[in-house]
């Protein structure tokens, strides 16, 4: 789904700083901002896309957007990409479900995780009270996950700032997070033997085409069964417990990383975080500064002009 809206220069200035610059501008473009799904792209025309399942309800906090063409006319299932539809009762599936944290946070990991929730698992998985990560605070998210994981079947791959820029000089950010979650789905497959999954959903964050072509030198690829949608943790419960694992992981390294460097080290990008880059580049350098962050954000060169 997608939605544009044309705006004046200086909203367009406004929209930018509430959407710094985190992937490679497209021609004519003046920001590119990718977060949980989302895409939003600034053009020097004033036109603004906003591209993903919350594309309409972003837009609109900014303009009225034009209805996307492609809105479904019905909304009785929810569809994944590629025309996937997911059952009616998928909720009730045991399924495989992977999600991750991190891609639009400038400090910290990169982290994904994949959790099996059986059907026999359903009800304590609910009585939890999961729901979408965002929506909880820190200490909520510990105390879930700290009970999930000593029930659920699940796999973390944790990619630390030192290891993240390392990979990202030899593949973008989304070829890394598609070979992150097919490993953490294959560790669970393997944890969870000889049982099989009735369904495995994907948090989308490509196509499914790119997805697997991201995979295409990968020695085992998993295909069967596998569905992709966006706010994938709606509807299922084991993509919300996959979420929440992976936020509790990222709590952790970024206590970790505040603790190195002696002081408060924020998940998220906002203006406060190109001043603690600053300081920590005044520190150490580039290489200190890579030990927290990644590096190839536009806050990397910001905070490069605050020395």
């Amino acid at each position: 789904m997608q939605a544009v809206i044309k705006v004046t220069p200086s909203q367009l200035t406004t929209i930018q700083k509430n959407y710094p610059t985190n992937r490679q501008l497209p021609p004519g473009a003046v920001f590119a901002h990718q977060a949980n799904g989302l895409s939003i792209t600034g053009y020097k025309s004033g036109k603004v896309l906003f591209q993903g399942a919350s594309a309409e309800r972003e837009a609109a906090k900014w303009g009225t957007a034009a209805p996307s063409k492609a809105k479904s006319a019905s909304r009785t299932k929810p569809k994944a990409a590629k025309g996937d539809v997911l059952p009616a009762d998928f909720a009730k599936w045991s399924v495989l479900g992977s999600d991750e944290v991190g891609n639009g946070s400038y400090f910290g990991p990169l982290t994904i995780a994949a959790v099996y929730v059986s059907q026999d698992n359903l009800a304590f998985v609910n009585s939890l009270g999961v729901a979408d990560s965002k929506t909880l605070t820190d200490a909520q998210i510990d105390q879930m996950a700290i009970k999930m994981m000593a029930k659920l079947p699940y796999h973390i791959v944790n990619i630390m700032p030192p290891k993240y820029n390392e990979v990202h000089a030899t593949m973008n950010i989304e070829k890394m997070k598609a070979i992150s979650h097919n490993f953490a789905l294959l560790k669970v497959l393997q944890k969870i033997q000889p049982e099989k999954p009735a369904g495995i959903l994907i948090d989308q964050f490509e196509p499914r085409g790119i997805y697997y072509n991201y995979l295409k030198n990968e020695p085992v690829v998993l295909r069967e069964n596998v569905y992709f949608s966006t706010k994938a943790e709606q509807f299922h419960l084991a993509v919300a417990a996959a979420s929440i694992i992976a936020r509790h992981q990222a709590n952790l390294s970024m206590l970790e990383l505040s603790k190195k460097a002696g002081r408060q080290i924020p998940l998220g990008n906002h203006q406060a975080v190109n001043q603690i880059a600053a300081d920590l580049l005044a520190q150490g350098g580039i290489d200190y500064l890579g030990e927290f962050a990644k590096l190839h954000f536009i806050n990397t060169e910001k905070a490069k002009k605050l020395l």
